[in-house]
């Protein structure tokens, strides 16, 4: 997939996945993972960067399986945000296939 595509909707899939259930930074990115391909090293960053805007915060829980964990839970203003860029995405996904159905 193109970089530049998924740099501009790493965002909305994050926000989505914390919007569904509180998750913690590696969850986040094996999930994404599955589905593209991306790098903690993208995606650490880019929950800081959301963290500080106040889409969501964050908790710690000891985990039996290794070190404490980091959880990310949803804010009021996270859930507005992310239900505002899934209606941008959803017209912009429009958009797009409206001039791409035309090209072919």
């Amino acid at each position: 997939m193109n970089s530049q595509f998924k740099k501009g909707v790493l965002e909305i899939c994050v926000l989505s996945l914390i919007n569904l259930k509180d998750c913690y930074g590696y969850e986040i990115v094996s999930e994404i993972s599955e589905r593209m391909k991306v790098t903690s090293g993208t995606i650490y960053p880019l929950l800081t960067r959301l963290k500080k805007e106040g889409y969501f915060e964050n908790y710690v829980i000891e985990s039996d399986e290794g070190p404490m964990r980091k959880y990310y839970k949803i804010t009021q203003h996270g859930k507005t945000r992310v239900d505002e860029l899934i209606i941008e995405w959803k017209k912009f996904v429009k958009q797009v296939d409206s001039i791409i159905k035309t090209s072919f």
